[in-house]
């Protein structure tokens, strides 16, 4: 069982107030109350890269972050910044065909780590124009040695969106619609969550797109290292989570919570940060996490550290007037890192 997440037909309703009411005053209401102090943030600037996407921890304060623009995953040290220390052109192992220029990128958006293996997942959803591309239907995983090498491990996946189309429990959701639909248009289909649950053997998978009911869609993926061996997907519960409206960015399994970046599906508004207990309840909004001029798409969350690390997605920043992800030298593209300490956590 996952940690009795699922355990009550995705029953959403809290009992309040179980004692008994009695006839009393009530207490005034506190008055000036303080308001809670803003989470601690530090800004960190890394280097040779635009659009951070999904990541996972690689080792003392390293990390592995995908670049939705492109293949490669490039390794950074999230205490310093600057470059990359390694980078890795996924290209040829996942059977990419040769463009004009370059591979045609697979829209990595989503990752997380089973150990020894860091799983990728790509969007599943059509390109901002509305066409298919049948390279952005990947679920991956690979495997770093020893000696700092990074290999694929098994085949890359491609059936994972047939079998979430096909599953009774997504059904209501409409996703046969919306995965005719672009991405961040109202209604599209855009997979951006991952993490691993408790159990160290599934996985959350969270939507971006669609919002049923106004409500963040995730399903859990039951099977993920089978996959890598061809084995079809097993899916096990849905269940949809309020987030105010908001879609799923990045979500993180970090000492015994889940956490959420919360954002909107067409990337105009702001983006908010969520912890839930994966109980029947909601998740609850960390108030005074201001991302206020960041872009936030993934985690970086060490078990050993007091503070996570939430990366920006800044392709569409303006460096010399230009965006980012449209700059010819790759020197001078960047994105920036928060580390972000909760209230409460010491």
């Amino acid at each position: 069982m996952i940690r009795g997440m699922f355990k009550t037909a995705f029953v959403v309703t809290a009992v309040l107030g179980s004692s008994p009411v009695v006839d009393q005053p009530a207490a005034p209401a506190p008055q000036n109350m303080p308001a809670p102090p803003a989470p601690a943030m530090k800004t960190v600037t890394f280097e040779g890269a635009c659009d951070a996407s999904g990541a996972v921890v690689q080792g003392q304060w390293m990390f592995t972050v995908a670049d939705d623009e492109d293949n490669v995953i490039r390794v950074y040290d999230g205490k310093s910044g600057g470059g990359p220390v390694r980078t890795v052109d996924l290209s040829a192992a996942l059977k990419l065909p040769a463009g004009k220029k370059r591979p045609p990128e697979t829209d990595i958006e989503a990752a997380t780590e089973i150990s020894p293996l860091s799983f990728w997942l790509t969007s599943h959803g059509r390109k901002s124009s509305g066409k298919v591309d049948p390279n952005r239907f990947r679920f991956f995983a690979t495997r770093t040695l020893e000696d700092g090498t990074t290999r694929l491990e098994g085949k890359p996946y491609t059936r994972l969106l047939d079998e979430l189309l096909a599953a009774p429990q997504l059904k209501s959701f409409g996703l046969a619609s919306a995965a005719t639909r672009a991405p961040k248009e109202e209604g599209g289909l855009n997979i951006e969550g991952m993490t691993a649950m408790q159990d160290g053997k599934s996985i959350l998978i969270g939507f971006r797109n669609p919002i049923p009911q106004g409500k963040a869609l995730t399903v859990v993926l039951l099977n993920p290292t089978e996959l890598l061996q061809g084995k079809k997907a097993r899916l096990g519960p849905a269940r949809l989570l309020d987030l105010g409206g908001l879609g799923i960015r990045a979500i993180s399994w970090w000492r015994g919570q889940y956490l959420f970046i919360g954002g909107p599906i067409s990337g105009h508004g702001g983006s908010r940060l969520f912890t839930w207990d994966g109980g029947a309840g909601e998740p609850r909004a960390v108030e005074g996490a201001d991302f206020t001029g960041l872009n936030p798409e993934a985690f970086v969350t060490f078990e050993d550290k007091e503070e996570i690390l939430v990366l920006s997605d800044d392709g569409s920043s303006l460096i010399d007037g230009v965006e980012c992800k449209r700059l010819p030298e790759v020197a001078k593209k960047r994105f920036r890192g928060v580390w972000l300490r909760l209230p409460g956590k010491k």
